[in-house]
């Protein structure tokens, strides 16, 4: 599962859900990512593996990446009106949102502190992340944030393909250069701003986030038409373990409140990084080469990895709750990890059982489907025959 955009379950065919397996299993390493991120803040620091993570929050940027790769891989030349294509995605991510917010509120509840019915109004209209106020884009569930961005990303994906499919291979490439250096420009531009309004442009806002996506959809273009990336999987492995451990002194020579501190730049560099990932796990797919990232039990939690993301965060506020704090009073740090993290995961297989899946399937029947004759594709062109 691609957080959240893989391709189209009932879609047949050699572009199928898991046509790539080896980026589905990505998904499970870059949510475990956030996880360990997100264990290192609120629980407390493991020696050696929490320094490692500090900065894992870039998982996020990752899954921007990969949701336009893998949107561009799966769409470029599928004949799907607009309309379906929005209602797929909505079928996609909202359910398991609107789960999450109310396990969100129920621990809130639980732990005696107020819920803010208005920020949990903007979580399920997906429209948080557009505000600058802390209690709205992460009041409802703090996790959810990024997927006001992801509904931003599938508005203007339509626009996006029609702009950039059928384009010359220097287009892509030109346009990935031009994505990294607007980044760069709005990296240097935050200097001027309040650390908390840096912190809403850069990290939450969709509208600078999207650079992240585009530059997912030109890869995917680009490897989909045969492009093939100069550095292999096992480099590009080595590419972003090496960023994240370079990250390791930066934050010991420089505060993170600082708009040249290593918290934005390990979400905003590590683009290019990421992009090379995802576009070489899915040339090694397409070349048949074994990756050890898309075995039985890899999809599996690849599959879980959304529900994961979702709900995280709610276990680990319950479990420092009710473990008395944080660091919990005479509990090893570690043993609060050990618990956290099979729990959190057996309760996303749970929500991807029972919730996410099912749900999906039952709306997507009652939306509306791909026309038998003429209609017109996600890219507002108008075509003789589309495609089921």
């Amino acid at each position: 599962m691609l957080l959240p955009g893989e391709p189209d379950k009932q879609q047949t065919g050699p572009i199928g859900r898991d046509r790539l397996p080896s980026l589905t299993g990505l998904r499970f390493w870059a949510a475990l990512l956030v996880v360990l991120y997100h264990l290192s803040r609120q629980v407390g620091p493991v020696p050696g593996l929490s320094d490692t993570v500090w900065y894992g929050r870039s998982g996020v940027t990752f899954f921007f990446i990969l949701s336009g790769f893998v949107l561009a891989w799966t769409y470029d030349g599928a004949k799907v009106p607009v309309k379906v294509f929005l209602w797929r995605r909505f079928a996609r991510i909202w359910p398991l949102l609107a789960v999450s917010v109310g396990l969100s509120a129920a621990v809130w509840v639980a732990m005696d502190r107020a819920v803010s019915l208005k920020a949990a109004a903007a979580t399920l209209l997906l429209v948080h992340a557009w505000f600058p106020d802390p209690v709205l884009y992460t009041g409802g569930n703090p996790a959810a944030w990024s997927l006001s961005d992801e509904a931003w990303f599938y508005l203007t994906f339509p626009v996006l393909l029609a702009l950039f499919a059928g384009r010359r291979a220097r287009v892509w490439a030109w346009a990935a250069a031009a994505l990294f250096g607007a980044a760069l420009l709005l990296w240097f531009a935050s200097a001027g701003l309040s650390p908390a309004h840096r912190s809403w442009a850069l990290d939450y806002l969709p509208l600078t986030r999207s650079l992240q996506f585009v530059l997912g959809v030109v890869a995917g273009l680009a490897v989909k038409r045969g492009w093939r990336p100069p550095v292999g999987l096992a480099g590009a492995v080595a590419l972003v373990a090496g960023w994240h451990l370079a990250l390791i002194p930066w934050s010991a020579a420089v505060p993170d409140g600082l708009w040249y501190g290593p918290f934005i730049a390990s979400q905003w560099l590590s683009a290019p990084f990421f992009a090379a990932l995802i576009c070489a796990a899915a040339r090694a797919d397409l070349d048949d080469r074994r990756t050890y990232l898309g075995g039985p039990w890899m999809i599996r939690l690849g599959h879980w990895s959304f529900a994961w993301y979702l709900v995280h965060e709610i276990v680990i506020r319950a479990v420092v709750f009710v473990s008395g704090g944080r660091p919990a009073p005479g509990i090893p740090t570690a043993a609060v990890w050990l618990l956290v993290l099979p729990l959190s995961l057996g309760l996303a297989g749970l929500c991807y059982r029972f919730v996410e899946h099912p749900a999906e399937r039952l709306l997507r029947r009652a939306g509306p489907s791909v026309p038998a004759r003429s209609g017109t594709d996600v890219t507002g062109r108008r075509s003789r025959r589309v495609a089921a």
